[in-house]
């Protein structure tokens, strides 16, 4: 599913040097095939430059959102030799993102607490499934890395009569130096969607 991808992420990888995006062992390239492979949540993704189209080798569950795949695309590209700040945020705390993640751009994460509602122990389990890490936040909190600099804290609040169950996720404030503020909803779609329907 690569229609929303720009061409132009395609062009610019065939223009690319391997032994540039592949530093560290982000990644591995085969110049045979003309593809790059890549470990993302866990799952190896193959990006074909002769087809100019993404596919999930080792599957674990659904397939992911179509976002997914313009967030790895997106993270191969333009990923930075950089540490992580030990911070947690939230999208609103980063610069510009108060005003960008409203409407259209609203994450997603009643996906989360729609599917769960106030199943604490379910909610547990398909975050460990998913190889998350537990953290202590809110009732219940994991972390994930969707790449050795990219974690997501997906925090869960179960609900009362007064409340309704609540989701959020947060990111190391090292985040914007990765990602745009569009290709961060693309990931937050994709988390968001991964443990909203994972069976």
């Amino acid at each position: 599913m690569t229609e929303i991808i720009d061409q132009s992420y395609f062009t610019e990888l065939k223009d690319a040097a391997p032994e540039t995006l592949c530093r560290q062992g982000r990644c591995c390239y085969s110049d045979d095939l003309h593809q790059y492979s890549l470990t993302v949540w866990g799952d190896e993704f193959l990006i074909d430059l002769n087809n100019s189209k993404i596919e999930r080798v080792v599957v674990h569950g659904p397939p992911p959102h179509q976002y997914f795949d313009l967030f790895t695309i997106y993270y191969l590209l333009r990923a930075k030799d950089i540490l992580l700040s030990g911070e947690w945020v939230s999208e609103k705390d980063l610069p510009g993102g108060p005003t960008f993640f409203r409407g259209p751009h609203l994450i997603p994460t009643s996906l989360i607490s729609n599917r769960f509602a106030n199943d604490l122990k379910e909610f547990k389990t398909v975050c460990e499934n998913l190889g998350g890490t537990p953290i202590e936040m809110a009732d219940a909190a994991f972390s994930f890395s969707i790449t050795p600099d990219i974690p997501v804290a997906v925090l869960y609040w179960t609900g009362d009569e007064d409340f309704p169950a609540e989701a959020k996720l947060l990111y190391d404030r090292s985040i914007i130096e990765l990602l745009s503020l569009d290709i961060l909803f693309a990931l937050a779609v994709g988390v968001c969607t991964r443990i909203g329907t994972v069976a």
